[in-house]
């Protein structure tokens, strides 16, 4: 008796959920873009530029600008998977604000027009006293972890040799799994460095990308 009635409940269960369309906790993966830059392919991208750096093409160099990726005609999804190399270049402050001379150094990536990722990144060492902190892994302001937290590479070269300045570049694993249904996509990465004190701010401090992929993900 007991097993006739669960059995009666599971099926008016499944009933309900179908007429309703709720999410019985599967995933379908799409990938629907995929660029490591190698064949500087510029489809679908505003504002490319091409440098190399760790015997790869990346996106970038850039330095108060940045990219736009845009993509149309999506068929039908739930959410959307951004996934990419961020590499930071060089003397980046972080939370530091030094009078309006340098910082805060902010990085930031919209997911149509709005901000999903807004923070700082310090690619300083630290000091015998002091670290300059950054935001990441979270989101600026009010929050201040050790420079190059969550970083995969914190030893890579820098693009330039500037004074002697040993802060290279540090490289980030970016995976945003965000809610989205639309037929459009578009994915705008920017930044907002302070650097009044140099006459080569791309020298002094920049970023790139390697690597992009953007994945549909349809719920069941």
């Amino acid at each position: 008796m007991f097993k006739l009635k669960f059995t009666y409940i599971l099926l008016v269960s499944s009933i309900i959920c179908l007429l309703s369309t709720c999410k019985i906790g599967g995933e379908a993966h799409q990938e629907i873009y995929f660029n490591d830059f190698d064949a500087k392919d510029t489809s679908s991208i505003e504002n490319y530029k091409f440098m190399q750096f760790n015997q790869s093409t990346v996106l970038g160099n850039y330095n108060n600008a940045g990219f736009t990726l845009k993509l149309d005609q999506l068929p039908s999804h739930d959410l959307v998977n951004i996934s990419f190399t961020l590499y930071i270049h060089d003397i980046w402050d972080g939370n530091i604000t030094q009078g309006g001379v340098g910082g805060p150094d902010i990085w930031e990536m919209e997911v149509n027009n709005a901000p999903f990722i807004y923070t700082t990144f310090s690619n300083h060492y630290c000091g015998d006293i002091f670290c300059d902190p950054q935001s990441y892994p979270d989101n600026y302001p009010n929050n201040n972890h050790n420079p190059k937290s969550g970083a995969i590479n914190k030893e890579l070269p820098g693009v330039c040799s500037l004074n002697g300045i040993p802060d290279g570049t540090s490289a980030y694993h970016i995976n945003k799994t965000i809610v989205h249904q639309n037929s459009d996509l578009t994915i705008k990465c920017l930044d907002h460095l302070i650097q009044t004190n140099t006459q080569d701010p791309l020298c002094y401090a920049s970023w790139s990308v390697d690597s992009l992929k953007v994945s549909l993900i349809r719920l069941y």
